[in-house]
């Protein structure tokens, strides 16, 4: 008997142990995802959900209306250890001027920059990027092709780096009058949506309207938005008035000094844009896929913050901004015109502090952030206590009072206040600050 054979009784066995588990004619599934262990995503670490007492934890020092605490539940979720840096905001604009540069590159006849299957023609209609394809940049052919990419002295024109984004209105297709009919299957009648829309016109000025369309499929429940992503450096010297800030404004976000430096100058809008690709970058590397980057809800921000202590004042556990020796523990203004007591100035690199107890650097300090959430005065007393938020996504034609986001952690220019966990305050989703950064979330699969 040769070893095939004699293996071959193994095999009929272990074929009739897996049909005496899944028996033919049973309920078995379509597989299983017992084993299943989400990866952990680069430069996050993972938050597990808990319960934690929402809100401020001493008296407003601006005299605002006060909020509810809320005792509430947030489910586990990944966040960026740090704020987003304006190297991996670089990262982003580069993708996007390259992808313009192949765009027009298969449209100048260059076929080697799209993914066309060996034996058919391009469809120009449709077609992949080959992203294995570099561009000679120096290529005199390319540089004719591209010509209208630069500025006159030859630089590339930042005011050309375009992303396109999508979202859900989810809010709209949960509600009642807009449910799909599983008995006709089709949507009622009378069911209409409220969604934005974004195109550039023939002199390449990009437009945004809100329109009101019936629907008759979940593609009609997709807002578009079509935005600038360069951030605006201008903000240093918008922000400052009769303040010497030409070195930021022509420096911070360029010079590779500043790499690891949180990036600013960059709206809601436009932070959003980069979970948008992000989750797209993600998804073109990844077999499995994974739950979308986004912006963090307050609530799971302020949770965060507290690094698993539920009325903890600062991240850092305690009531204070100084440790027991005195020493700062944030990067934010001690006092009225003292702001390198703490060993900053301005920004400063991040994770230059220790971090909180879930090993989250800058949750106080360095620059505030954008959250998901929309701003209202009293937030909390409205929401779910399990993962509560205000969800608003601001129309284009909808008035600025909606648009307004909240902004949590404080920044190099405020005082200890609004470094305070429960602490909050607002801007608007199209207006960037030299003092406003972000960090993403990814929500965890599973429990």
């Amino acid at each position: 008997m040769t070893k095939k054979m004699k293996m071959l009784p193994f095999a009929i066995f272990a074929i009739a142990m897996v049909s005496c588990n899944k028996p033919a004619g049973e309920l078995i599934g379509v597989g299983d995802s017992g084993n299943f262990q989400e990866a952990n995503p680069y430069g996050m670490v993972l938050i597990q959900g808990g319960a934690f007492q929402m809100g401020p934890n001493t008296q407003s020092a601006i005299f605002e209306e006060p909020d509810n605490l809320v005792h509430a539940t947030v489910q586990s979720f990944w966040m960026d250890q740090t704020e987003i840096t304006n190297s991996e905001y670089h990262q982003f604009i580069n993708w996007v001027r390259d992808s313009i540069a192949m765009t027009k590159l298969v449209e100048a006849g260059r076929t080697e920059f799209a993914n066309v299957p060996k034996g058919e023609d391009l469809n120009v209609e449709e077609y992949t990027l080959n992203w294995k394809r570099k561009i000679p940049w120096n290529d005199p052919e390319v540089k004719e092709a591209l010509k209208d990419l630069y500025t006159p002295a030859g630089k590339f024109n930042n005011l050309n780096l375009r992303y396109s984004y999508t979202w859900l209105e989810i809010n709209q297709a949960a509600a009642l009058q807009n449910r799909f009919n599983v008995n006709t299957g089709k949507y009622e009648e009378g069911a209409f949506v409220t969604v934005d829309t974004s195109w550039v016109d023939e002199d390449n000025v990009i437009q945004d309207r809100t329109i009101r369309r019936e629907v008759h499929g979940e593609s009609d429940f997709i807002s578009k938005k079509i935005i600038c992503i360069y951030p605006d450096t201008l903000v240093w010297a918008r922000d400052f008035q009769y303040s010497f800030d030409d070195p930021l404004v022509l420096k911070y976000f360029s010079h590779p000094g500043y790499l690891n430096y949180p990036v600013v100058g960059v709206t809601w809008e436009q932070a959003v844009a980069f979970c948008a690709w992000r989750t797209d970058y993600f998804n073109a590397h990844s077999i499995d896929g994974a739950q979308d980057y986004r912006l963090p809800t307050e609530s799971e921000w302020e949770y965060a913050s507290r690094g698993g202590k539920r009325m903890a004042t600062y991240p850092w556990g305690n009531n204070y901004a100084r440790s027991s020796d005195g020493c700062f523990l944030a990067n934010f203004k001690p006092f009225r015109g003292s702001y390198n007591d703490d060993q900053g100035i301005i920004t400063m690199k991040v994770g230059q502090y220790r971090p909180n107890d879930f090993g989250l650097y800058d949750m106080a300090g360095n620059v505030a952030e954008w959250t998901a959430s929309s701003y209202q005065t009293t937030n909390n007393s409205t929401v779910h206590d399990l993962n509560p938020d205000v969800v608003y996504h601001a129309h284009y034609s909808d008035p600025d009072v909606f648009k307004r986001k909240v902004t949590k952690g404080g920044s190099w220019k405020d005082i200890s206040y609004f470094l305070q966990c429960g602490v909050r305050s607002f801007e608007y989703q199209d207006m960037g600050r030299s003092y406003i950064g972000f960090r993403c979330v990814r929500s965890h699969i599973g429990d």
